[in-house]
Parts: C-alpha cells; sequence; structure tokens
C-alpha cells in the first residue's frame, strides 16, 4: 500500500491593524472645545442665541423688502390715513342707522414708474371721464412717488382701470361715509368730507371728542368695530316733521322755514329741521348761505313768543300775580318819540295776567317788564340763557344780537319780542323752563337719560310759576292765537310769535317772520313743538293775513297730531280732573 505523502497545512497569520495616531490639528481642535465647553459654556450659548437673531432679523428684512419695495414706502405713508381712518356709525334713539363707512377703492399712481405719461392719461381718462385730463398729465408729470389719480370709484370703475394694466397705476382701500336717510337731520349729521374728517355737525363733534379711529391711532378699521354714537333723535318724528315743513313752506310760499321737537323733561331734542337743507352723502350746496342750520345758527327776533317770559318773569319775582291787572287804554305807550302800540288797537280795556298773554298785548308785557326794572329784567333774561351763546354737541352756534345800550325803550320793546335777536334753540330751552316746573338745561343732541337731565338742571323759577305758564298756555290754546293747533284730545297749550324782519336797519311791514310754540299736554307737558317761517305770505284761506296762527299755528298742529302717537301720547277723550289746582284755589281768570 503506498502512502502518499501529506502536505502540511498552512495557517495564515492573523493581520494586527495598527491604531491611528491623531493628527496633532484635530487634537488641538478638540481639547479647544472640550476646554471651552468646560469653561465658557454660557458665553457661547449666548453668541449661537446673537447669531440666530441676526439671521432672522435679515430673514425677516429680505422677506419686508420682497413685500414692500423701498419705492413703496411712500406709497404705505401716503394711504396710511385712508386704509385705517374709520368713523363709528351715528343711530337714532331706537337704534336706526343715521351714518355709517362704507368700504370703497381710490385710484393711485406712481409717476415714477409710469413709462408713457400721454397714454396713461389717456386711458385713465377714457374710463373715468369726469377726470381733468391736463390735471391728470400734470400729476403723473411729476417725480413724486405717490399721487391720488380719483377717489372713491365704484366697483364697475375698478374693474375697467384694472384692465387697463397701467403699471405704476393701483388701489387702495378706504372708508366712505354714507348717509342712508338722505336729507333727513342733514344739520344734526353734518358730513364728512372725502378724508373721512367730520366737517361739521355730530360728524365734528365725534372728531372733537376723539370717538373715532383716526390715522391708526387704533386697531378699528371698520365703523362696526366703533361703538355708535347715539342720538336724541327719533328719525320717525324727524321725517314727518320735515315733510310737514315742506309742505308748509309751498303753501305759505315763505323762504325758508325750520322746526324742532324736544323732550321738556330731558332737554333731548327729538327732531329738528332747517330748510333748505342739503345731502349729507352729497354736500355740495352744505356752504350756501341760505342753508344754514336756523334753529342752531341763525338768530331772530321770537316776536310774541318772548311775551312767556316778561309774563313768567313778573310772576316769579312777586312783581304780579295772576290775577294783577293792565289798563290798556289808549292802545298806545310813549317813549320819548317812539311810540309801541298794541297789535289791531288791542281790546282798550284793563286785563288780568291771562288775558294779556290770550290777548298778546304788548302794553300789558310792556308795564309787566319795567315794573321788574332795567337790570331785573337783564338779569332773569340772562339766567334764562338768552343773553349768551348756547353751546351744544353741535359746533355750529350764534350769539345773540343784544342792545349795546339797554335802557327802558330796550326793557319794553324785548318784553313783547323785539330789540333782542337769539337762537331759536335758546328761546326752546327757556320756554321748556317755564312749564317743566321750572328747571333749565342745555338742550343736547346725544341720548340723555332722565338722571343725567336732573344732574345738569339748574331751578330758575318756582314752581308755582310754572303751574301758571302751563295754565296760560293752555287758555291760549283753548281761546286765544294757539287755536289753529288745539288738536282734539292733546290738551295743547301754546303762544305764536310775528316779528317785522329788519331790512337794512328798518323793520318792514309786510315782512314777517312767524313762530309757534307749542306743549303737550299743557296739565303735564312731555314735549315742546316750534315751527318757524320766513317770510310767509298770505293766502285765501288766511284772508290775505300771514301772521303766525295762520302758517306756523297750523304747521305746528299737524305735527302734532302725527308725531303724538309716535310720541307715546295716547289721546284723552275727557279733559283732565283739575290740571291746575294752584291757579284754581287762586280763583284766576278763565276757572271761575
Amino acid at each position: 500500500m503506498t502512502t502518499e505523502p501529506v502536505a502540511p497545512a498552512v495557517v495564515a497569520a492573523p493581520v494586527v491593524e495598527k491604531p491611528r495616531r491623531p493628527s496633532l490639528r484635530a487634537g488641538l481642535l478638540r481639547d479647544v472645545f472640550r476646554m471651552s465647553g468646560e469653561k465658557s459654556g454660557p458665553r457661547v450659548g449666548l453668541v449661537i442665541l446673537g447669531f440666530s437673531a441676526l439671521f432672522l432679523a435679515i430673514t425677516g428684512r429680505l422677506v419686508a423688502l420682497a413685500a414692500f419695495p423701498n419705492d413703496q414706502v411712500g406709497l404705505r405713508r401716503a394711504t396710511s390715513n385712508a386704509i385705517s381712518a374709520a368713523r363709528p356709525d351715528i343711530v337714532d334713539r331706537n337704534g336706526t342707522v343715521m351714518a355709517t363707512d362704507i368700504r370703497t377703492v381710490s385710484v393711485f399712481a406712481e409717476p415714477r414708474k409710469i413709462l408713457d405719461k400721454d397714454e396713461a392719461t389717456e386711458l385713465l381718462t377714457a374710463v373715468l371721464p369726469d377726470l381733468n385730463a391736463k390735471e391728470l398729465r400734470d400729476k403723473l408729470g411729476t417725480k413724486k412717488g405717490f399721487v391720488w389719480v380719483k377717489r372713491e370709484i365704484t366697483p364697475r370703475q375698478q374693474a375697467e382701470v384694472h384692465r387697463l394694466g397701467i403699471p405704476g397705476v393701483g388701489f387702495v382701500p378706504e372708508n366712505k361715509r354714507v348717509y342712508p336717510n338722505g336729507p333727513a337731520a342733514a344739520h344734526v349729521l353734518g358730513f364728512a368730507n372725502v378724508d373721512n374728517v367730520g366737517i361739521a355737525g355730530i360728524e365734528k363733534y365725534i372728531d372733537s371728542q376723539g370717538l373715532q379711529d383716526l390715522n391708526g391711532a387704533g386697531l378699528a378699521v371698520q365703523a362696526s368695530d366703533l361703538k355708535p354714537v347715539t342720538l336724541s333723535v327719533d328719525l320717525r318724528v324727524q321725517h314727518l316733521l320735515r315733510d310737514e315743513l315742506l309742505k308748509g313752506m309751498e303753501k305759505y310760499r315763505a323762504l325758508a322755514a325750520a322746526g324742532a321737537v324736544m323732550d321738556v323733561n330731558t332737554g333731548e331734542i327729538i327732531a329738528t329741521v332747517s330748510l333748505p337743507d342739503f345731502d349729507p352723502s352729497n354736500p355740495v350746496d352744505a356752504l350756501e348761505k341760505d342753508r344754514i342750520n336756523r334753529i342752531n345758527v341763525g338768530v331772530y327776533e321770537m316776536g310774541s313768543t318772548f311775551k312767556a317770559l316778561t309774563v313768567a318773569m313778573a310772576l316769579d319775582t312777586g312783581k304780579a300775580n295772576i290775577n294783577s291787572s293792565y289798563s290798556t287804554a289808549g292802545g298806545m305807550m310813549r317813549f320819548g318819540r317812539q311810540v309801541i302800540r298794541e297789535y289791531r288797537g288791542g281790546t282798550g280795556r284793563t286785563l288780568t295776567v291771562p288775558e294779556v298773554f290770550v290777548h298778546s298785548s304788548n302794553m300789558g308785557t310792556v308795564k309787566m317788564a319795567l315794573s321788574v326794572g332795567v337790570e331785573g329784567h337783564k338779569a332773569f333774561l340772562r339766567k334764562m340763557v338768552q343773553l349768551d351763546r348756547m353751546q351744544t354737541e353741535l359746533p355750529e352756534s350764534a350769539s345773540p344780537i343784544v342792545p349795546q345800550r339797554w335802557g327802558e325803550l330796550n326793557t319794553a320793546t324785548i318784553a313783547f319780542g323785539h330789540g333782542l335777536a337769539v337762537a331759536p334753540i335758546q328761546a326752546l330751552a327757556a320756554v321748556a323752563a317755564l312749564v317743566n316746573g321750572g328747571k333749565l338745561m342745555t338742550p343736547t343732541f346725544i341720548k340723555r337719560t332722565a338722571e343725567d337731565a336732573e344732574a345738569v338742571s339748574t331751578r330758575v323759577i318756582k314752581p308755582e310759576t310754572s303751574e301758571a305758564m302751563r295754565y296760560i298756555m293752555r287758555l291760549n290754546g283753548e281761546r286765544g292765537s294757539a287755536r289753529k293747533a288745539d288738536v282734539a284730545g292733546y290738551f295743547v297749550g301754546g303762544k305764536t310769535g310775528t316779528a317785522e324782519k329788519v331790512i337794512n336797519g328798518r323793520y318792514a311791514k309786510n315782512k314777517n317772520f312767524t313762530t309757534f310754540m307749542a306743549i303737550v299736554p299743557a296739565d303735564k307737558p312731555r314735549y315742546l313743538f316750534l315751527s318757524i317761517y320766513d317770510e310767509p305770505k298770505g293766502y285765501a284761506e288766511s284772508g290775505g293775513y300771514s301772521t303766525a296762527a295762520w302758517n306756523a299755528g297750523i304747521t305746528t298742529g299737524k305735527v302734532i297730531e302725527r308725531a303724538a302717537p309716535i310720541l307715546g301720547l295716547p289721546p284723552r277723550f275727557e279733559p283732565p280732573v283739575a290740571p291746575f289746582p294752584l291757579m284754581a284755589k287762586l280763583g284766576a281768570w278763565g276757572t271761575r
């Protein structure tokens, strides 16, 4: 058996890898960071935080530059007022909106970006034909970064301008003031200009009180973000008052008319109208001289309505009582070369205080005023706020025209409503105080509570005097010149006033300024009504007369008839029982 030799097994030797020796550079870096981590950890954290903040700031700036390039900074500044300005809604006492903002847009241009100025002018005036081409071309020819092209355009106009695709022409959102009731309450509301800044009336008052969000001072950008301003006005009464005055102005061919309704217990103006008026949404004629607010700004001799103040003064000072009497024999009184006559000759007999009022005796009221004296007369009228400017929320007001030298003749003529011109709102406030128990308060166009009214009221006459005035005003409604306004069921009291207008320093016999004031109900008044006509003309039914009873009196009666149910005054078909207890106790004329 042959045995082949076996080759010896070959065993591979294990490969041993030599460990790498760290480089000198890597070791040094590792040591540095290790030492930094051990010794300066907080500082490294701050460095990292600083680099992160810087990175975020740079990123934010890049985003801002992308969104708003540098040449648009001027644009944003120029339009910031329009974008952010917002005005609160104005609502009537029942919450009905009388003024509000709507969102609109305006067209602007960046002249530096417009390459062909002539073409841009031609295209823009084609879709906005009311633009002046020359003025627009001049604007686009400047080097300004921003100019207005047209403010407050319609959606259709916006679409047409957009389709033009003119580089450098864009749109800015704005707030536009609108008045949904047209000219109703125009003189109370006033209006705002194209920049939404209040120019007159309550709109200007809002700005003076800081009630709007102007120039981005707040976060509000529309009217709904702001608290509404609630007026004392009742829009329903406002509409009917304006309607009746418009009808009367046409019927009596008067140059102008005005009226008001006032809550005698709170001083709130429920309605006020002055005609001609204007549309606050388009106030192009608002500044014409015949569009003034005749209730607040006009000053007039109020005629015989002023006799109510004279009678109240005599009674309250104790110079007369309800049964005092005055002779009107002769029908005239002389003051040097001046003669004061009774209207239509008067009665020519002795009259009691109520009769003086009912017959509207000039002589009787003159004698009452003279019994008080010049200084006493002036003091009483000043207390009744007839000698100083009366300021309300409406910025428009006028100072009365007071005699520079006030003597007996002035007291005599002012006693029956001549020689002193006041704003009708002043006379309203005074007569309201005469009948509400004797408390005078400044009228307000902002809704006022009974508690607030009490806080701002001042007693000016005694309650007994107030009852006497209510009594004699009711007598005049039953038997005197106020009969034209005596609506059945409402126990109306009132006083007419007819004053000859002063033309070129002289009284014009055939040009009258007529007024009528009425209280409803006379036993416990809640509302005072006023109607005024400037130069009314006579007509067939009046027999040609243009005195107050035949125009202002009739209008007031119609206003009472329509407004009373709205104001919560139901008719009473039975007269009140013992409405004037003190007068009955004293046996006043007319109660016996």
